[in-house]
């Protein structure tokens, strides 16, 4: 009998533990991760398309050009795993080149504005369509992992779950972080006389 109680007493102290919430988020988080990882292949894999497209317009810019290439293949040279999901390093790192490609590739749409013969060209059109639509993509699957984190840390940061957290090792997950909140804090200039 007191065998019995003992097992009924730990089976409901467990039930409040949150282990299987934990491996529900946890699963969650690497889901929505893979979503995000999946909308930067998208846009990866447009660059060269956009690139090839661009070069046919012979005064193009060869700087925007090249930072868009040298920013896509630092970017797709980053070897990311779950285990990045729980590597703060390894994180920022991955989320500082997608950075530089999303900065290179608005750039790279900036000055194209200039060149009425790329502008007129539809292939470079439909490419733009794209990439807008896939930058769309991305910060939809970014948003999700960031509820998916907050759902996570929350739970392991809550009590009696952090318990569950520190036995089982379920530590905090990063979530994505603006790289320059200064600068995106300012409000932009807009100059309608400079051409």
């Amino acid at each position: 009998m007191t065998r019995w109680f003992l097992i009924l007493i730990t089976a409901l102290g467990l039930t409040g533990c949150g282990y299987n919430d934990f491996q529900r988020l946890d699963e969650q988080t690497k889901s929505a991760w893979s979503e995000v990882l999946n909308q930067y292949q998208r846009r990866a894999d447009l660059v060269p398309n956009i690139v090839a497209t661009v070069k046919g317009e012979a005064a193009f810019e060869q700087e925007t050009l090249t930072q868009v290439i040298e920013a896509r293949a630092k970017a797709t040279s980053i070897q990311v795993t779950p285990e990045t999901l729980n590597d703060p390093q390894a994180f920022q790192k991955f989320q500082a080149a997608q950075g530089a490609l999303g900065s290179a590739l608005s750039r790279l749409m900036a000055v194209s504005e200039r060149y009425p013969n790329l502008k007129a060209n539809q292939g470079f059109s439909d490419l733009r369509v794209q990439l807008e639509g896939t930058e769309n993509r991305v910060t939809v699957a970014r948003n999700r992992y960031i509820q998916a984190v907050q759902d996570y840390n929350v739970l392991s940061r809550s009590f009696p779950t952090n318990l569950t957290a520190m036995v089982f090792g379920y530590p905090p997950k990063p979530s994505f972080t603006v790289q320059n909140e200064a600068a995106i804090s300012a409000p932009p200039v807009v100059d309608f006389n400079k051409k």
